[in-house]
Formats: structure tokens, C-alpha cells, sequence
């Protein structure tokens, strides 16, 4: 599939938007192709499995590395989202109606993956009354069922048309982490994320903290769509105003010319000063690099949260911890 087909087959809605072309991407953005054991074995489980994920369907620069060590992000609800947000790679258009034996497929791929964590997330489906929240509890306690002893992040959508109230289902089913995305400041969401509205993500996050405290909530941004410092210090401050724990920001990387551009690449000085920042405002773990998404290295970064709960718990005041 070349570049000039992507916006048609994928993203009808942005197959008249004018091509952009953003700088040339440096050295420390380059990652290796897929290859490998590994990788060959987690991609034939996937493709047999019936699976989407969303290493796939995003471009994820990271999946070679992530495949390689048998770990692969469940995107639930199909392939196809109801949004057209511009920096993103999953397809748009009407989605399918859901399949209800999808929690067991996945279920039964994470005891075949032999996974100790694992994140699942999704496409929005506006289409849907609760948007999908039933669906997501329902894999939760699918994985819970078929491996007791597995973690389990989830990377939800906003829930945006629905009652506020459909995202209990899913803090009641008990993930380990629950992960909504800001994405971007809230300047660009016209211009990134049209369909969202930042403070109703933001008062997501909240609520899934008033109601189960216990539930580690996490968060993250992209960096490079053309946001200045200070707006990004301004979404650290509301995220920690809403209890978030964890912060993730990457560099956002334009999947193709119809896309959002790329406005600059964020240096690693620059990533490891925004990262002492959020330190600085209180967040338990901040993950902040040119390479950084919401899922890398989420199972090893769970057990770091698991142990810094258990030190304040236990009174040895550490603050927190940056990750890579």
C-alpha cells in the first residue's frame, strides 16, 4: 500500500486535503526494520488469532522491537474508527457491528502470547450507545477468566456521545491501568483531534479516579504538531489536577502527506527537559523520548508503579520515577 493510496482506501475524509511534507527526520527518530523469531511468531498469532492491533493499524515505529519480545497492543471493536483525527493512521469509515466472541479470541491470544501485562484499546465508535464501555468490560473479564494472573492496561476512547455514566462499566471491571490520551494541547484539537473535546477527556480521567482510586490512570501526549512549551506545562498541571499517575510523551510522526505535518522533531535534550518538568509537578512515572507511545513498555513500567504505590504506602516517600 504506497502513500497516495492511504488517504483514499483508509482516510476518505482526508483524500482532499493538501500534501505536506514535513523536515527531514533525523538521526535519533530511525528505527530498525521488523524482523526476527520473535516478531515472525507474535505476527503469525495475530494474523491466525484474527486480531487487530494497534501496532498495525497506527504505524507504530516500535513494533519490530515489540513483536520481537512477543508483545502486541489489542485494538478491539475493528479496524475502522467513526473519527477523522489528522494525525492518526487507523482507517476511518462505518465500522462493522461488534463481535461478541472477540473478548475470547483475545483472551485466548494473551495465554498463547504468555503475557504477564497486557494493553488493550480500540477504535471510537461513536456509533455505538455506550460507545463500546460493555465490549471493554467484557474482555477485561475475559483475559481475567482465562489468566488470573494477568495484568491488564486498557487505552480507551473518550466516550464522548454518550452518557457520562457508560465509563463505570469499565472501571468496574477492573483494569490494572486505565490510559485515555490527550494527544495534543488543548489549541490543536481543532485542527488534530476535531472530533474530541479536551476537557471532557480530562474529566474522564477524573472520574475514573473517583470511582476506584486503586485504578493506576495514565495519559499522553505527541510532541512536534506545532504546540509551544508553556501549553504543554499547561496540560501537565490539569492532568495532575485530574490524578493522573502517569505521563507518556512521544514525537508525533506523520503517517502520511494528507496528514497532520510534522512541525519539528523534538530533540532528546528537549524530551528529557519536559520529562524533568513533569517529574517536577508530581506525576509517579513520566515516559518521554522521540520514541515513547502509550504501550512501550507498559508491562515493565506497571511493576514500577506496583512498587512505587507499595513505598508511599509504606511511608519511604519516594516521589516518583522517569522511565524511558
Amino acid at each position: 500500500m504506497t502513500a497516495q493510496h492511504v488517504p483514499t482506501l483508509r482516510h476518505p475524509e482526508k483524500a482532499h486535503r493538501t500534501s505536506a511534507a514535513g523536515p527531514a527526520k533525523p538521526d535519533w527518530i530511525r528505527v530498525r526494520a521488523p524482523s526476527g523469531e520473535g516478531f515472525t511468531r507474535t505476527e503469525a498469532l495475530v494474523r491466525d488469532a484474527g486480531l487487530t492491533t494497534v501496532c498495525q493499524e497506527a504505524s507504530c515505529p516500535n513494533m519490530g522491537e515489540c513483536w520481537s519480545q512477543g508483545h502486541a497492543t489489542m485494538m478491539i471493536m475493528g479496524d475502522t474508527c467513526t473519527r477523522g483525527c489528522t494525525f492518526c493512521n487507523v482507517a476511518t469509515g462505518r465500522p462493522d457491528a461488534l463481535d461478541p466472541f472477540e473478548p475470547g479470541r483475545v483472551a485466548k491470544a494473551v495465554a498463547q502470547l504468555g503475557l504477564r501485562h497486557v494493553v488493550i484499546t480500540s477504535v471510537d465508535r461513536d456509533d455505538l450507545e455506550d460507545g463500546g464501555a460493555a465490549h471493554f468490560a467484557h474482555t477485561i473479564r475475559a483475559i481475567r477468566h482465562s489468566n488470573p494472573n494477568t495484568t491488564i492496561e486498557i487505552l480507551t476512547p473518550d466516550f464522548l456521545k454518550c452518557d457520562p455514566a457508560v465509563v463505570d462499566a469499565v472501571v468496574d471491571a477492573r483494569p490494572d491501568v486505565f490510559n485515555h490520551n490527550l494527544e495534543t494541547v488543548p489549541g490543536l484539537y481543532p485542527q488534530v483531534r476535531p472530533g474530541a473535546r479536551y476537557y471532557h477527556s480530562l474529566r474522564l480521567l477524573d472520574r475514573v479516579r473517583q470511582r476506584d482510586p486503586s485504578i493506576f490512570t495514565k495519559s499522553g501526549l505527541m510532541v512536534g504538531l506545532g504546540e509551544d512549551r508553556q501549553s504543554v506545562h499547561q496540560v501537565m498541571d490539569d492532568l495532575r489536577a485530574a490524578g493522573v499517575d502517569f505521563l507518556t510523551i512521544g514525537q508525533y510522526l506523520q503517517p502520511t502527506p494528507k496528514h497532520h505535518p510534522v512541525v519539528r522533531y523534538v530533540t532528546p535534550d528537549d524530551f528529557a527537559a519536559l520529562k524533568a518538568a513533569a517529574m517536577g509537578k508530581g506525576f509517579q512515572m513520566v515516559a518521554a523520548s522521540p520514541l515513547t507511545r502509550s504501550s512501550y513498555h507498559a508491562d515493565a513500567d506497571f511493576l514500577k508503579l506496583k512498587a512505587l504505590r507499595s513505598e508511599t504506602k509504606a511511608g519511604l516517600g519516594q516521589k516518583g520515577v522517569s522511565t524511558q
